[in-house]
């Protein structure tokens, strides 16, 4: 595939590595230098768009996708609050989009165990849950995607917990996110539930870049001939 990269950081360049040893080409990469000037016809030329920007133009990025016609897998977190309006544009644009708050197979795997510890802890008051993300100093939003797909999913399944929130709480309705950023972790998401007697902790720690790299580029080969909004549960054939 030709494969348009836009967002050309340290995660673009593990992607770029990853899709060269697919045998894929990288026939546009978009960076801070061309952000602004690269055209719709740079961009048609591509068969299919990785976006890994930064939440200031991400959607920008998505739609001018859209007008050129590509079908493009989404990276970028801290803008989830338009993702519904970029979802509808592309059903009105009939276009393709595939967006996961996380590419990683482990993490999407860590989900899924977070959805059943979620169930089953609901029944048991006694015990709380609180969460921690840890992640680089470089990452922009906080907290990150990640924590946030995490956490909606806990209070989807917990009935005491309504909402969440980046700081430490002591309102029982609320899920207490702590946000740590420290040098160059990866990331790290922790989910702790503790009662008087003892704590229950399901964690995930990523190594490196590479697992999301790899995740966005599977996505990526997957996507290809398809139209419509697909996510990491269409990818893997597990239920939402």
């Amino acid at each position: 595939m030709n494969i348009a990269l836009i967002g050309y950081g340290k995660m673009g360049k593990e992607i770029e590595t990853i899709a060269l040893s697919h045998g894929h080409s990288i026939i546009l990469k978009v960076d801070v230098d061309n952000a602004k000037t690269y055209t719709l016809a740079e961009l048609k030329k591509a068969d299919i768009a990785i976006e890994f920007s930064t939440p200031e133009t991400a959607i920008e990025n998505v739609y001018k996708c859209f007008e050129a016609g590509v079908p493009v897998v989404v990276g970028t977190t801290g803008w989830q609050n338009k993702l519904d309006e970029v979802k509808q544009k592309c059903i009105e644009k009939e276009q393709t989009l595939f967006y996961a708050s996380n590419y990683s197979i482990g993490v999407n795997l860590f989900f899924k165990l977070n959805e059943s510890l979620s169930k089953l802890m609901n029944s048991h008051l006694e015990y709380n849950v609180t969460m921690e993300e840890i992640h680089h100093v470089h990452k922009k939003d906080a907290p990150s995607g990640t924590a946030i797909t995490l956490a909606n999913k806990v209070i989807e399944q917990i009935d005491r917990k309504q909402k969440w929130v980046n700081n430490s709480t002591t309102n029982a309705n609320e899920l207490s996110i702590i946000s740590k950023r420290i040098d160059e972790v990866p990331g790290t998401h922790t989910i702790t539930y503790k009662s008087g007697v003892d704590e229950i902790s399901i964690t995930h720690i990523a190594h490196n870049r590479r697992g999301f790299a790899l995740g966005a580029v599977i996505a990526a080969e997957w996507l290809k001939g398809k139209k419509g909004i697909f996510g990491m549960n269409d990818l893997m054939g597990t239920d939402s």
